[in-house]
């Protein structure tokens, strides 16, 4: 285990990627004390087995990851490894998704405003309903569909502009892994100062549109073959190709005494 000077944490290394040693107590409280005072864009990726192992097998990503500031450890296997490597007693991992949950819940008195990044114009309706059903006094203070694939360095002005305007502390990113990280990263300098969590598929999970895992198979570490049988052409390759890279780099690493 060791402890990076910008880390506000303790980190634990897994096949490259430092993911921090804490629980959702912790991380929701580093977030809204970043978000209370945004002196500068701080930013947090919630890291599963793919994201690490794409930042192991892709070097532009695993540079892109780098620049974070903190990486909240996804997955069950992800906790299990640094269990087993550092010597940490973590119980559960700091899932996206809920990690989302238990920062909107923690600001539902209206003290800190959120910003929802990604998805489409209907997407994004619904999220804003059902949020705000869940949490009443929550304050979203803009949302913005980006246009659909890659756009242009020109599209991203506006989008700085609208989070500026808005006053956010929180600016929630789902935009999908990779894309939503390289983004996040390529623009950390030019962001308006706030706290951008990216969060993968948390908006669809929210909004209702893609059914999520039963606790039971999250807690066994077996989320993936529940979403794998949900989509399998869409995410075969993520689970069946990087679960076994993430197998070998792990091993390897080991072998290796690292």
């Amino acid at each position: 285990m060791f402890m990076p000077n910008s880390s506000p944490s303790p980190t634990c290394d897994v096949i490259g990627t430092p993911l921090a040693v804490l629980d959702y107590e912790k991380a929701v409280a580093i977030a809204r004390a970043w978000a209370s005072e945004p002196a500068e864009a701080r930013t947090i990726a919630a890291a599963n087995t793919h994201v690490v192992t794409l930042a192991r097998h892709d070097q532009q990503f695993g540079a892109a990851l780098a620049r974070f500031d903190l990486v909240l450890p996804d997955g069950m296997p992800l906790v299990w490894a640094m269990n087993r490597r550092c010597g940490v007693q973590m119980r559960d991992r700091v899932y996206g998704p809920t990690f989302m949950l238990r920062c909107l819940e923690a600001t539902q008195d209206g003290s800190l405003q959120h910003f929802l990044l990604g998805g489409s114009d209907e997407l994004l309706g619904t999220l804003r309903q059902r949020l705000r059903e869940k949490f009443p006094g929550l304050q979203i203070a803009g949302v913005y569909a980006p246009p659909f694939g890659d756009w242009s360095n020109e599209e991203d002005d506006p989008i700085f502009e609208k989070i500026a305007a808005s006053g956010a502390g929180f600016v929630w990113v789902g935009l999908g892994c990779p894309k939503q990280e390289l983004w996040i990263s390529r623009n950390k300098a030019r962001l308006p100062p706030a706290v951008y969590c990216a969060v993968g598929a948390a908006f669809a999970f929210h909004a209702g549109r893609v059914r999520q895992a039963p606790a039971w198979m999250q807690n066994a570490g077996l989320e993936w073959i529940f979403r794998l049988a949900a989509e399998p052409r869409r995410l075969w390759r993520r689970y069946v190709l990087f679960n076994s890279l993430f197998l070998f780099y792990l091993t390897a690493d080991k072998i290796r005494g690292r």
